[in-house]
Order: C-alpha cells, then structure tokens, then sequence
C-alpha cells in the first residue's frame, strides 16, 4: 500500500525529524502521541516544502504558514510550536546557523530560559561518580566517566559526543577539533581531568574500533546517552526532569560565564554561529543575581527587585 506524502520524509528532512523525534523522547520523555502527533506535522510540512524543511528560509516558512489559513487556531499553534522547536534544535545541534522560526505565528513572548543545575548539583554528581568508580572500577563505570566529563568540562553536544572516534581525543592535546555543517572547525577544550577519564575508558575500547564510544553496530545512542545521565542524576538526588546531556552542556556555558569568560569565547566553544545564539546564557546569569539579591540581600523583601524586563 502506498503511504500517503505526508507521511513520507526522504533525505536531509528525513534524518533530522528522526533525530528530533529521538531527542524528544530521550530528553524531553515526550509521550507516545506527542512523538506521533509531531512526526505527523513536520513530515506534512516537509512534504509541503517538496522535502526542503530543513533547510527552509524565513520566506519558504511564511508560504508554509499561508497554507495553514483554513486551520482551526489550535491547530496553527500546534503546528507552530513543533516547527519552532524542530528549528531550535536543528540550530542546537549545529545543522543550521539561522533560525527561521520568527516567520511563525508566535504562541508566547519569548523563547524560554535553558534548564540549568547549580554547582551544588554539579558537585553531587561528580560525587555520586566517584563513588562508582572507587577502585576497583567496573568498564562501564569508566565509560560514564568519560561521558561526564566530556558534557560538562568541554559543552560538547549529544550528537558530537557519542560519535567521537575512538582516537579524536590525544593524550598530549588538550583540545578537541569538531567538524560541523559545511566544513566549519572549532576547538572544544579538554581538561586534564577529561583527558584522564578518556585514557581509562578507552583502554577498554579494542583497537580498530571506529567508535570511542561503541555500541550494538554503531556508536553509543543518544538514547542511551540520556539514560546513563538520568541514572548517575538519580544517584545524585537530582530530579529525572532537570538533568539531561544538554542540561550538563547548559551548566558548562553558564558556569564558565559566571566565572567570567568572555561571551565571544563562549560562542566559540559552543560552535554557535550566531552569537544571538549564546546570549541567551547572559539572561540565564541575570536571572541568577536578581535571585541572589531577593534571597541574601540584608533587606530581604524589601529588597526585591525584578528580572530584566523582556527585549520589545
């Protein structure tokens, strides 16, 4: 039987709705009909688009949007939060350098602030860590290691980190080069600690493997990335919804610049192309000390003040 076009994605828009539809059920724990409810939109949209979503500009997605005008509102609003988060992620993930989603009808103000863990979490994490791999260390334990570090001392994203190849990351290196879209390099830092965590693994990784990080005939999924992260979390104390991979490349960027990097550095290090991009982190930091003044200041509530107001 044939399927219908809206049910049919091929090539680039294919693969990254698939890779969408994976990271939304791995980070988000997005339900069954959420998952298909968003599959059915973006592979109708693709097929609108004659399979050029991925790639749409801000006036291909206004012609989308044209075609939307016989829709009940609900429906638009839906089909505009899916698109607007699909684009966010092709941006995140370093597929696209822009983001077309202003040329959506807008259901809120503005794009929400990235979750976060505090260092006290970060701390507990690394403590929970530890206690596994005491000596004598289990493999499996390394290779959480590993992982851990590379999230959060270097900010590399899911996809980047589980397809490392086995010898990307040097002993004598202390920095990584990923390729991303069109051939466009960036450094990633590696600490010593990173470093170390690496060598202990990938002593355990047998030489001609391809993957730094195996498993089944590929390397690591992003699903079970996730499920590693929520475990070691859990050990933690860390509520299963506020931790993730990309919750540990979030606390990377925010804590580097509450210890003073600078926003262009910043920027680098994430592989952003737009710097609009990791200016998002400098209202996470601004969110941060109007806290600190409404919980320590001497005053107390009389000194409460508000965050920064919205951009017109």
């Amino acid at each position: 039987m044939t399927r219908p076009a809206a049910a049919l994605a091929v090539g680039e828009d294919g693969r990254a709705i698939e890779r969408f539809l994976e990271a939304l059920a791995a980070e988000s724990g997005a339900a069954r009909n959420t998952l298909l409810a968003y599959g059915t939109d973006l592979r109708a949209a693709s097929a609108a688009l004659a399979g050029g979503l991925a790639r749409a500009d801000e006036a291909a997605v206004t012609r989308l949007v044209a075609s939307w005008s016989e829709l009940a509102r609900a429906s638009v609003s839906r089909k505009a939060a899916c698109l607007r988060r699909f684009f966010g992620f092709l941006v995140e993930e370093g597929d696209r350098a822009d983001d077309p989603s202003p040329a959506l009808p807008r259901g809120r103000a503005s794009r929400p602030l990235p979750k976060i863990l505090g260092h006290d979490d970060v701390d507990r994490l690394f403590a929970a860590l530890a206690a596994r791999t005491a000596t004598p260390a289990r493999p499996l334990d390394l290779r959480a290691a590993a992982l851990l570090e590379l999230l959060y001392g270097s900010g590399l994203r899911a996809t980047e980190l589980v397809s490392l190849p086995r010898d990307a990351i040097r002993t004598n290196q202390p920095f990584l080069i990923l390729r991303g879209k069109g051939g466009v390099e960036r450094l990633a830092p590696i600490s010593d600690r990173a470093l170390a965590a690496v060598e202990a693994w990938r002593a355990h990784v047998l030489r001609g493997q391809p993957w730094l990080f195996p498993g089944g005939r590929s390397h690591l999924s992003r699903v079970r990335l996730f499920q590693i992260v929520r475990a070691l979390g859990a050990e933690a104390g860390i509520p299963p919804e506020r931790i993730g991979p990309h919750v540990l490349r979030h606390a990377f960027a925010t804590h580097l610049l509450e210890g003073g990097a600078d926003l262009r550095a910043l920027q680098a290090m994430l592989g952003h192309a737009d710097i609009a991009t990791t200016q998002i982190y400098t209202h996470v930091d601004s969110r941060r000390l109007v806290e600190l003044v409404n919980t320590r200041h001497p005053l107390g509530d009389a000194a409460r003040v508000d965050g920064p107001a919205s951009e017109p």
